[in-house]
């Protein structure tokens, strides 16, 4: 896998939603197919998994999501993959095992995708009737984005 790999992959993803959904899938499936080396099998699984789930086939996401994971998916893509993992268990009907895996990246990992796991834990939250925390969750992530009354809402968040 080199740039031209990933600049070519990029270009297939700025694709999605101009093209059909199986077109989509199916270039993404022939750039992925061009990696042939054993330690280049998890990115494969993963980008598999992120064209499904997005466009709008979480079934067939999820087992690859997991078998990137297994197969020693590491840096950012190993965190986007928790996040879209969580995602799309919550998508299946398996909101508790998704709030675990969430809370996992929350007290574990920190990097520019905090709030994202702190966006999806909060959907999470709620599909689980967690109403208050999810709300608080959402809060204190867009108050960090604010022009103005950041601390104030983060304090409404923290009180909820």
């Amino acid at each position: 896998m080199d740039q031209n790999w990933e600049t070519q992959l990029q270009n297939i993803w700025l694709k999605l939603g101009t093209i059909s959904n199986d077109a989509f899938i199916r270039q993404i499936k022939e750039q992925v197919e061009l990696l042939t080396d054993v330690d280049s099998q998890a990115i494969a699984d993963f980008e598999r998994a992120c064209a499904f789930d997005s466009t709008g086939h979480e079934k067939e996401a999820e087992p690859l999501y997991r078998s990137a994971l297994d197969k020693g998916l590491t840096g950012l893509r190993r965190r986007r993959a928790r996040i879209q993992l969580a995602s799309t268990l919550r998508n299946n009907g398996k909101i508790d095992e998704s709030i675990q895996i969430l809370r996992e990246e929350k007290a574990n990992y920190s990097d520019e995708l905090n709030d994202a796991v702190d966006s999806f834990l909060a959907l999470s939250l709620s599909s689980a009737g967690e109403h208050k925390e999810a709300l608080s969750l959402a809060l204190k992530a867009i108050s960090k984005h604010l022009p103005r009354y950041n601390n104030s809402l983060s304090r409404y968040a923290e009180n909820l």
